[in-house]
């Protein structure tokens, strides 16, 4: 995309009154907004092609400034007509393709300063709000190109599952299990093991002071329980109900103390 830097290096040769110098600003912000420059006239020339340029000859009339221009997208061609009254330019252009036409008047002593007309750096002022005024009086009016196709808004990472009591996991290959969640080493962590119906994670609904947030090792018990159970009573991966305390000293509640339902029910 051409600078307005540049483009006034290369067009100054031609630049001789403050109005040729507003004319390099608006094509300027048409190539901005998608616009390349045909040629001048109202009628197209031989061999004419978009460019980024002003061509040969654009400030030849200094009364009426007359271009052509077509969006990037080819959607819109515009005839501009830039017509200098007193110490104003009248914008005037037509979108050959839907008619629409559009006016814009501009002072010029509000962007040049004609007394610069050989420095760049002095010569525009409001660079930003000539390009406003463009935007706002010809380029919306008449709809703006179609710009490159918008890209595809960038997935964001997902959160995992565990971290979302509300995300379903993950479906799981046919006959393979779906990972344990870990479950959190908390006092609270109760009633886990009633929501896994494949067993296989910890946090049932009995609340055991020994294994509250401090993790224990599991005891096998196909291994033997000395003075209770010979190795190889309970075969390897068996369910297996303690029936009395596992260890010497172990305080605390066991599952079978626990009372059955309605136990004082004199009717049961």
């Amino acid at each position: 995309m051409a600078g307005l830097e540049p483009l006034y290096a290369w067009a100054r040769p031609a630049i001789s009154r403050p109005q040729d110098a507003l004319v390099c600003g608006i094509h300027w912000a048409l190539i901005r907004h998608g616009y390349r420059c045909l040629g001048t006239g109202d009628q197209p020339g031989p061999d004419e092609r978009k460019s980024e340029l002003l061509p040969a000859g654009w400030e030849a009339n200094k009364e009426v400034y007359t271009l052509r221009y077509k969006s990037t997208d080819d959607a819109h061609e515009l005839l501009l007509k830039a017509i200098m009254v007193e110490d104003s330019m009248i914008l005037n252009v037509m979108d050959r393709s839907s008619q629409k036409v559009a006016d814009v008047t501009l002072a010029v002593a509000d962007y040049i300063n004609p007394e610069h007309l050989d420095d760049f750096h002095k010569v525009y002022k409001n660079t930003e709000e000539l390009r406003t005024r463009i935007a706002s009086g010809i380029i919306a009016p008449l709809g703006a190109p179609a710009g490159k196709a918008k890209k595809e808004p960038e997935s964001k990472e997902d959160m995992h599952w565990d971290e979302d009591p509300l995300r379903l996991p993950p479906r799981q290959p046919m006959g393979t299990r779906a990972p344990s969640r870990p479950s959190p080493l908390s006092p609270f962590a109760v009633g886990g093991e009633d929501l896994d119906p494949f067993g296989g994670r910890s946090g049932g609904m009995i609340v055991d002071p020994l294994h509250s947030g401090i993790p224990q090792p599991r005891i096998d018990p196909s291994s033997g329980i000395p003075g209770r159970l010979p190795p190889g009573a309970v075969p390897p991966g068996a369910r297996f109900d303690p029936f009395g305390p596992l260890g010497v000293g172990r305080p605390g509640p066991d599952p079978d103390h626990l009372p059955p339902p309605g136990y004082d029910d004199m009717f049961m």
